[in-house]
């Protein structure tokens, strides 16, 4: 046996396929920690960036798929840093980096592959000393994250340093469960959400509720050079339905809007003015007023409530007896008052604006709501999009339970997209709020929420927890850093990945709809994007289909 043969017993090759450019080698770690890597005198260590994939090829033919996450300068003598040699020489320098000098960083295994098996798995275990490192490649990156050409696979981005290679994200799995995308103001949140939805269009297995509320997603906006940027009625004609609060305001910017949603208020419920009680200073005492208001004065409360002319006779004996403190009245009704600022509510209106929307949704066409000058009203925000919310929860879990027995009739999955997300989900007021309900019961009806928003921290950890897949942008706020990774095992190391993020055009993407978490550049929402969306998307029919398929657990290559 010769002496290669021999080692070859030993310590056994991984591939005959393995990459020539080798990063280094394992030196140390733990499964806990993270693993010590030494890199090679060749690798230039100012080419590596804290979130790039690095793959751990092991002796057994195991293939660990890890993640930088801290790179450091070493040298075998620590009086190197105290009497650093004479470098003018450029020979002399070469003798001392990779010799005396060299540079290390610091990995994170999160998936590991066995040898001929073509799922990865979890890591539960470490390569050996000496182990070697190598950038992944494109074909590993397309094995782990699966293929944008894929049925169900959208390209949302390239990882660090790998600019030619696509990360697909798995669309059927980030609508199963509700999802969140955070960052700090001005990180571009908005294109990305603009992307994400576009996506989830251009596929067509589920169908999408935008509560617009600063205009941004339905026929057109602006940059922050005052480029024009089309939205998403552009991109998709036939698929995509644009509804307004505000139609003067929609005509001056141009947008072409398909209907104007007027709210009556014998259509409002004490539960939807509830919504608003941390807006409105509300006492406990005065909501619960509401309900023995709405009971006396019947259907048309609000208004008689708003008529200074009414003298609620009906009201007196209450009065009287107590059953209704006259301070509290008062305090309603001045409170209510704000309700006259907003056109869109009304004494009456014809028809039922919300089932103009399910007709739609129900169609599996996508309908965004504009909601003009409104958008800067944070009360006619949440009044609205609970309101809307709140029954169109009611027609989904109707439906389902219909359906019972005959999945085919399921409603298809609805994504339901809300700004300010913490306004909804602030621990006061989320296991009251429809929003609140929704996150907690993930897609036991169908309809999940992708929320959007700078502050984290301000959403009830309990929601938190049941966010499926977290796309967040830069962070610098501790507390938002806090509850982005709760629950999230193996955050240490994700936190200085995330503290690393540029300003724009960077998330970390992590949970249910990505095997393990990257770092991304996202895909930039201009003129070649456009082109790959326009003309692309599902039908209405294909849609229904697609969704009723998701629904079944099949997939979706034939339809």
């Amino acid at each position: 046996m010769t002496q290669s043969e021999e080692l070859d017993q030993w310590f056994p090759r991984a591939s005959q396929s393995v990459p020539t450019q080798r990063l280094g080698i394992v030196v140390g770690g733990s499964l806990s920690q993270g693993l010590e890597v030494k890199l090679d005198p060749q690798t230039i260590i100012e080419g590596l960036a804290v979130g790039r994939y690095v793959v751990i090829h092991g002796q057994t033919g195991r293939r660990f798929f890890s993640l930088i996450s801290d790179i450091a300068l070493d040298a075998i003598n620590p009086l190197v840093e105290k009497t650093p040699p004479d470098t003018s020489s450029p020979f002399l320098a070469r003798v001392h980096q990779g010799t005396t000098t060299f540079g290390r960083v610091h990995v994170t295994p999160m998936l590991v592959l066995e040898k001929g098996a073509v799922e990865p798995k979890p890591v539960k275990t470490v390569p050996a000393h000496f182990t070697p490192v190598y950038p992944a490649t494109e074909e590993e990156v397309a094995l782990i994250f699966g293929q944008e050409t894929e049925p169900g696979y959208f390209y949302i981005g390239q990882p660090l340093e790998m600019e030619d290679v696509h990360v697909a994200l798995d669309l059927r799995r980030f609508v199963e469960r509700s999802a969140g995308i955070f960052g700090k103001t001005g990180t571009g949140k908005t294109f990305l959400t603009r992307t994400l939805l576009a996506g989830m269009i251009q596929w067509g297995g589920a169908v999408n509720l935008v509560f617009d509320m600063h205009n941004e997603y339905g026929w057109k906006s602006q940059d922050e050079t005052k480029q024009e940027i089309k939205g998403l009625k552009q991109l998709f004609t036939s698929r995509v339905s644009v509804f307004t609060l505000d139609d003067e305001s929609s005509h001056r910017r141009g947008s072409k809007v398909d209907g104007v949603v007027r709210i009556g208020y014998s259509q409002i419920e004490p539960e939807d003015v509830d919504s608003l009680a941390s807006l409105l200073a509300l006492s406990d005492v005065q909501v619960g007023a509401l309900y023995f208001l709405r009971r006396r004065l019947g259907p048309g409360w609000i208004a008689r409530l708003l008529d200074e002319k009414d003298p609620l006779s009906d009201l007196d004996d209450a009065l009287q007896r107590g059953t209704l403190h006259g301070g509290t009245l008062g305090a309603i009704q001045r409170k209510l008052g704000m309700f006259r600022r907003f056109d869109f509510l009304q004494k009456s209106v014809p028809g039922d604006p919300i089932q103009q929307l399910l007709g739609y949704l129900d169609r599996g066409i996508n309908v965004v709501l504009e909601f003009g000058r409104y958008g800067d009203s944070l009360e006619a925000y949440l009044l609205v999009a609970n309101y809307i919310t709140r029954r169109i929860h009611e027609h989904y879990k109707r439906r389902k339970e219909d359906a019972l027995g005959r999945r085919v009739d399921e409603p298809i999955p609805l994504i339901i997209t809300i700004e300010e997300a913490h306004k909804f989900l602030d621990p006061a007021v989320a296991r009251h709020t429809i929003f609140g309900i929704i996150a907690r019961e993930l897609r036991k009806y169908n309809v999940t929420l992708l929320i959007v928003d700078q502050r984290p921290s301000g959403i009830d950890p309990e929601v938190m927890s049941q966010i499926g897949t977290r796309v967040t942008c830069l962070l610098d706020d501790e507390a938002d850093i806090r509850a982005v990774f709760a629950g999230i095992a193996g955050s240490q190391a994700l936190r200085e990945v995330l503290a690393r993020l540029d300003t724009r055009q960077q998330a970390l993407v992590m949970g249910h709809a990505v095997p393990m978490p990257v770092v991304i550049r996202t895909r930039t929402y201009d003129t070649a994007f456009y082109a790959a969306m326009i003309g692309k998307e599902a039908n209405p029919e294909a849609t229904l289909a697609r969704g009723r398929a998701l629904l079944r657990g099949e997939e979706d290559e034939g339809i």
